[in-house]
């Protein structure tokens, strides 16, 4: 296991590749909200301890990765590291491969990134929602030689419906693209 990159060993007989299109999830802002004024007040939301910490959980967020599960193999791309499956449990979720990062996490800027999800990436497409993207994930996302989405996520809202829907259909654009031979 490495300082950066893939944190979860592979046990048993390698599995056949997956082709389907990495999803690379942050948590914070996009299944943890945060940056509101006043508390959220729909029921898709409930304040959680997690870690020692206070938080508001996306509820729906959970229905909404199960959904992108089925188009895209997900990871966890977060500072959070190895406690993101505490949030999977909570929404009842698979626990996903995550990232780590070596210590070089720093709020408000998610260039830190980058690095681990080209390692962990290499060619494959990879679609990444996160509400910290700046300038410098944008350029790496035109830089990088395999089809790449990145979507920034309002930390107030979190993963929303219209987010899902753009990345089903880029996922589904890359399959035509495929299947048409290119």
């Amino acid at each position: 296991m490495s300082p950066f990159g893939l944190s979860r060993l592979r046990r048993g007989p390698s599995r056949p590749r997956d082709d389907r299109p990495i999803l690379a999830v942050d948590i914070d802002g996009v299944l943890l909200l945060m940056g509101f004024e006043e508390p959220p007040r729909w029921p898709a939301a409930e304040l959680a301890l997690i870690d020692g910490a206070l938080h508001y959980l996306s509820l729906e967020a959970g229905e909404r990765l199960r959904r992108l599960g089925e188009c895209f193999q997900i990871v966890w791309a977060s500072g959070w590291e190895r406690q993101s499956n505490e949030l999977s449990r909570r929404l009842e979720l698979p626990d996903y491969p995550f990232l780590t990062f070596g210590g070089a996490a720093r709020f408000g800027t998610a260039d830190w990134k980058t690095g681990p999800l080209q390692r962990y990436a290499a060619d494959r497409p990879l679609a990444w929602v996160d509400d910290s993207l700046d300038d410098r994930c944008y350029q790496w996302a035109r830089e990088r030689r395999g089809p790449t989405l990145l979507v920034e996520i309002d930390p107030r809202m979190g993963l929303q419906d219209v987010h899902v829907e753009a990345l089903e259909a880029w996922s589904r654009s890359l399959a035509a693209s495929r299947g048409a031979g290119g």
